[in-house]
């Protein structure tokens, strides 16, 4: 009958397809560098139905990956939303910790796939390692060829509101992250002086400070499309850029993903775990003078290391000032 699900518990099948689930319960940019490893496993499980555990506003990003499907996870402080003996290959790609390898242990998956722990097998946790790499490795010593330069997206399915913009997206998680507003104001007035069509995006909680950028920098306030943009929409003025300026956000992972050039202003996290792949992406930080704190109030000595000739010298590199 249609719309009824079939569960057969003892071989792991809904639907008449087995289930994979992954782990990875965590923010924008988190998922979109963990892009090749959940290709890799969409290649190796073709007739898996697919899973990927993190919080619900993910959802329309998860679809730019293509063949998942999101199981709303609020992080690592409530049980995942399946039943013991229903997932039949469990992958943690969220960490390595007692915590994540938890929620895993609790699916009792027939196969399991993580780093290694006191009770399980697996690649030892490389601390030094780009992310994409890590979770790239921990797949290849689990058999899944992977390429960590995979990282491209679908085309979401909405347009750009403003194709050819250059975007400066002003917001991020943490003060740790937030380039001083006049600095961003200083760079976006430059570019419009020579030709850019500057919009300024943001999250809806960092419209006030886009306003205020967009302010400083003497434009419109229609420039502002912080607040107003429905993540499948915020992809698609990415993916449309002429240019991308942002702190180490999803923003600048997105910008990978869809070949955007970007100039990209690292502070806490060093570009060496987090960094963009090779293409058109330049990488501005001061690394000794990194604290490290990610989730300080305060802006990282590192990207206060950044100024604002810096930046106009980087969009000069990538040809586009």
């Amino acid at each position: 009958m249609s719309g009824v699900r079939h569960l057969e518990r003892g071989s792991d099948v809904i639907d008449g397809k087995p289930e994979l689930l992954v782990l990875r319960a965590l923010k924008l940019g988190d998922l979109l560098v963990a892009v090749p490893a959940l290709k890799a496993l969409r290649r190796a499980f073709p007739e898996h139905r697919l899973r990927y555990a993190a919080q619900g506003w993910l959802s329309e990003a998860l679809g730019l990956v293509g063949g998942y499907e999101l199981l709303p996870t609020h992080g690592l402080d409530e049980p995942l939303a399946m039943e013991a003996g229903v997932v039949d290959v469990a992958v943690n790609l969220h960490g390595s910790g007692p915590e994540s390898q938890g929620r895993i242990d609790a699916l009792k998956a027939r196969r399991t796939i993580g780093h290694r722990g006191p009770d399980r097998d697996g690649p030892p946790w490389r601390a030094e390692l780009h992310e994409r790499e890590r979770w790239v490795r921990l797949l290849e010593w689990h058999g899944i060829d992977a390429d960590p330069l995979d990282v491209g997206l679908h085309l979401p399915h909405v347009p750009s509101p403003v194709p050819g913009a250059t975007v400066l997206h002003v917001g991020a998680a943490y003060g740790s992250r937030l380039w001083p507003a006049d600095r961003f104001a200083a760079v976006a007035a430059n570019l419009v002086e020579a030709g850019h069509n500057v919009v300024f995006t943001g999250g809806s909680g960092e419209k006030d400070r886009a306003v205020d950028v967009c302010r400083r920098a003497g434009l419109p306030p229609g420039a502002v499309l912080a607040g107003g943009l429905s993540l499948g929409e915020f992809a698609a003025t990415i993916a449309a850029a002429r240019l991308v300026i942002s702190a180490d956000t999803g923003a600048a992972h997105l910008a990978s993903a869809y070949g955007t050039p970007s100039v990209v202003l690292f502070g806490p996290a060093p570009p060496e775990l987090w960094g963009p792949p090779p293409g058109p992406h330049i990488v501005l930080t001061k690394a000794d003078l990194r604290r490290g704190d990610t989730f300080s109030a305060e802006p990282d000595p590192a990207l206060l290391a950044v100024k604002v000739p810096d930046v106009l010298a980087a969009v000069r590199q990538l040809g586009l000032f």
